[in-house]
């Protein structure tokens, strides 16, 4: 088969010119959404940026040069783009093992999965992801974002080193009790107070903003009139009082050894960037009525976290927060998202310089309320009134990320997401022996369900198995197990109804051909009914049909019993 590129990358922006539908009233809503959602996304790119272990200045970088990629490469309309609170976790953790190289390496690396997974077209796969897996990972993601930020919350010093764990950071705290800065604190406080807030004066302008412009200013204004110092990003960063340097390609030295230790850093990154941009796809495309193209949006993620990082960014994903601000404020494509980040681009070189004066409390507090909304605590606790298997799900995918590792929760999460489908498709397969001396004359189910469908005799002899499913390694055992409850008296011919098998997996071959086998031996003869084309063309590929004989392989049931039949006399 032929690849071909359009099948998997069809960027949004693209078509949108191509068809012609864009005007200049579009435009103006975009305009007007895309600097809303650029001064939205200021404090948020800022925070999570120093949070990540990094500067200020490379989480807005990343919200610039992401930003833009993602919206420009996109399958999404609606889906801004940028640095996000799912990445804290695990960038913290590799800056601090291999620093900004291995952040470098990993970023590229993880673009580079997420390009072969939209080009595999993969897209839809994240679509069957267990919800119980997404809410553990967001919400325990959501309580790591907490316990990182209680540092600058309660105003410990600066040079206080808190642990990495969980747990060693509550630890830590507690052991430091004393050192709580009451003015930080107050200023925290005063700060989460707005944020939250904030709401309902008005939705159009975000609390994490206006909680940023009040906190510098009281910042400065304590500074200068009342001689107390607030721990500020320019006191974290002292470096930064210069001026912010302009972004410059930086090449990475790639290393065999750094690149194998990080492509598990790697993968959770891309796993992370998929998941969450495309359930930022699927929430705007419910709000819309549109529909986004998930290999394309996988493979302009890739590109982002490919070329992001060479400009000294970090990793990006689609953010729900500020693709839901786009919408709310009438942004109608993926203009919106460029407009956005020439906005950011423009505050970068003109405003920035003023970044020194904002306080670390403040940005405490603004990522509080972002691991308050990531929690979704209202979803963990409708979930743990489940199936006994989904709680099992959430709480080990929730207290691996916050307990042990972010990378081994979502490793943990996939194997978990692949035995759960397995489960569930198992589920919906049986594999009945009929205990009825009739059955149905018919391939169609439905017809069979009606009463008055005419029914065939089953021959004295002749037991028939009913297969309803796709028949696939998840049965591997079944057929063992039924032969158990088979009808009592002496068996001659087997009869194995397939009308409702959609397809038959190497598993489900080899199954079938060791029960031929083990029937042989008892001098049973076996005969295959309702086999569909598909069917039949998978066991012809394997040759089950010469091992059970062309003449016992029939498309329907009639002619089956009548061969039963005549084996039988």
């Amino acid at each position: 088969m032929k690849f071909n590129l359009k099948d998997v990358f069809q960027p949004k922006l693209f078509g949108l010119f191509q068809k012609g539908q864009y005007n200049g009233k579009t435009f103006t809503s975009d305009l007007i959404a895309g600097i809303i959602v650029g001064i939205i996304a200021l404090p948020l790119a800022i925070a999570f940026g120093i949070a990540s272990g990094v500067t200020p200045q490379q989480g807005l970088i990343t919200a610039i040069v992401a930003g833009f990629l993602i919206s420009f490469f996109g399958g999404s309309n609606f889906l801004i783009g940028g640095p996000t609170g799912a990445f804290i976790v695990i960038v913290a953790g590799i800056v601090s093992q291999y620093g900004m190289q291995g952040l470098i390496i990993a970023t590229i690396m993880a673009g580079v999965f997420l390009v072969v997974m939209g080009v595999c077209k993969m897209g839809a796969i994240f679509k069957f992801i267990p919800y119980p897996i997404v809410v553990g990972f967001t919400s325990g993601i959501a309580l790591t974002i907490f316990s990182t930020q209680m540092k600058d919350f309660f105003g410990l010093p600066l040079d206080l080193q808190v642990p990495a764990g969980f747990i060693p950071q509550w630890g830590c705290y507690f052991q430091n009790l004393g050192s709580i800065n009451w003015i930080e604190f107050a200023m925290s406080m005063l700060c989460l107070v707005i944020c939250f807030s904030w709401g309902k004066v008005t939705k159009k302008v975000p609390g994490s903003l206006i909680a940023l412009i009040i906190g510098t200013f009281v910042s400065v204004i304590l500074a200068k009139f009342g001689g107390i110092e607030l721990a500020t990003i320019g006191s974290k960063f002292p470096e930064l009082a210069n001026g912010l340097p302009m972004p410059k390609p930086v090449a990475p030295e790639f290393d065999y050894e750094t690149i194998k230790g990080l492509v598990s850093p790697a993968f959770t990154i891309a796993i992370l960037c998929a998941i969450e941009s495309l359930l930022a796809a699927m929430v705007a495309d419910g709000a819309t009525g549109k529909q986004h193209h998930a290999n394309t949006e996988l493979i302009g993620q890739g590109i982002a976290n490919i070329v992001t990082p060479l400009f000294g960014g970090i990793p990006a994903t689609g953010a729900l927060a500020r693709t839901m601000a786009s919408i709310n404020n009438g942004g109608k494509s993926p203009v919106t998202g460029l407009v956005h980040a020439v906005v950011l681009l423009l505050i970068y070189l003109f405003l920035m310089p003023y970044a020194v004066y904002i306080p670390l409390s403040c940005l405490a507090a603004i990522l509080v309320q972002v691991a308050y909304n990531m929690s979704e605590w209202k979803t963990f606790k409708y979930l743990l009134r489940g199936d006994k298997s989904d709680v099992a799900v959430l709480l080990i995918t929730f207290f691996l990320t916050v307990i042990v590792d972010l990378t081994v929760a979502i490793e943990v999460g996939v194997v978990l997401a692949i035995v759960l489908f397995v489960r569930r498709v198992m589920q919906t397969t049986h594999i009945n022996v009929l205990q009825d001396n009739t059955v149905a004359a018919t391939e169609d189910p439905e017809q069979a369900a009606l009463e008055n469908t005419d029914r065939l005799d089953i021959p004295a002899g002749v037991e028939v198995y009913e297969i309803d499913g796709p028949f696939f390694f998840g049965l591997a055992s079944r057929f063992e197990e039924l032969e158990k409850m088979k009808k009592s008296g002496v068996t001659k011919v087997r009869i194995i109804r397939m009308r409702r098998v959609p397809f038959i997996d190497s598993t489900g071959v080899n199954n079938l051909r060791n029960l031929c086998e083990r029937t042989r031996k008892r001098g049973v003869t076996v005969i295959l009914s309702g086999v569909t084309e598909k069917v039949q063309a998978t066991l012809e590929k394997f040759g089950v049909d010469q091992e059970i004989g062309a003449e016992n392989i029939f498309p329907h049931i009639v002619p089956a019993l009548e061969k039963a039949r005549e084996i039988v006399k």
